[in-house]
């Protein structure tokens, strides 16, 4: 019987309430089903404790932390000092996630894009790769993350992408990654999936956004990390590889973006 691939998670929630009476149990399935590692996300920065306490409870699970878009502003907006300090935890991997939302919250458009600058200042300072949210606002994202680039460099994942072409591209263009979620394995994606495919193999990574966007056969229950499976799969299909090799690609991808967590597992 062939080994099962070995995969990470690069973006999900754990703290989030869905998860509160069987998290043991989650992790445990994620080992199963052979994700090897988990980035769970703080999205306020007033739920850093509970976050990072269940990095450091579960040694398959690695940390990151910012303000989402959707709450810049209800939240008290983090300076980059804030999330500097956060960095010095040692499974403490990812600024953000961080970005903008003009779906549902346009109407703070100025106070997330303030919120995004600040956060691409934390991430050129730590060194460590930043997290974006985008929905609804390519224009924009692609011009501030052109413009904080050209004014210093940071590494990027544009987590659980599905925007348009050009963002994609512009992404691209400045070396930044491209995050596969659940909503790459619809049936109604095939414009994202030709988005993908069209992309170089090393600069994708996979993730659940769980307990979000369960990929198929899952679709529209909770979704949990050991779902990557089912997203790495689609996204095998895509780059015409085995499972195998998809998750040997996307894992050296993890790992060169996300070098804190793979510093972490030589060490251990």
């Amino acid at each position: 019987m062939p080994a099962t691939p070995q995969i990470v998670d690069s973006h999900c929630h754990l703290d989030f309430p869905d998860f509160a009476e069987e998290l043991p149990q989650v992790i445990a399935r994620a080992q199963a089903a052979g994700v090897t590692r988990m980035v769970t996300i703080c999205t306020r920065l007033a739920n850093a404790p509970q976050v990072r306490a269940i990095a450091e409870a579960h040694d398959p699970v690695f940390w990151a932390g910012g303000t989402h878009p959707m709450s810049a502003a209800k939240e008290p907006m983090a300076s980059v000092e804030d999330l500097v300090a956060l960095a010095e935890h040692p499974k403490f991997v990812g600024i953000g996630e961080t970005g903008l939302d003009y779906h549902y919250t346009s109407d703070s458009a100025a106070v997330q894009q303030d919120s995004l600058r600040r956060h691409i200042e934390a991430a050129r300072r730590t060194g460590l790769p930043l997290i974006i949210h985008a929905r609804a606002a390519d224009e924009d994202m692609a011009r501030i993350l052109t413009e904080e680039h050209r004014a210093g460099a940071y590494g990027c994942v544009m987590h659980c992408f599905s925007s348009g072409a050009a963002l994609a591209a512009a992404a691209l263009d400045l070396g930044f990654y491209l995050s596969m979620s659940g909503i790459a394995a619809f049936p109604k994606s095939a414009e994202l999936r030709e988005i993908f495919a069209a992309a170089p193999v090393d600069r994708i990574l996979v993730e659940t956004d769980a307990p979000y966007l369960a990929p198929p056969p899952h679709r529209g229950k909770r979704n949990e990390p050991a779902y990557t499976a089912h997203t790495a799969r689609v996204g095998a299909e895509l780059f015409g590889l085995s499972e195998a090799e998809f998750a040997t690609r996307t894992s050296a991808n993890f790992d060169r973006l996300f070098w804190k967590a793979a510093r972490w597992q030589q060490a251990a």
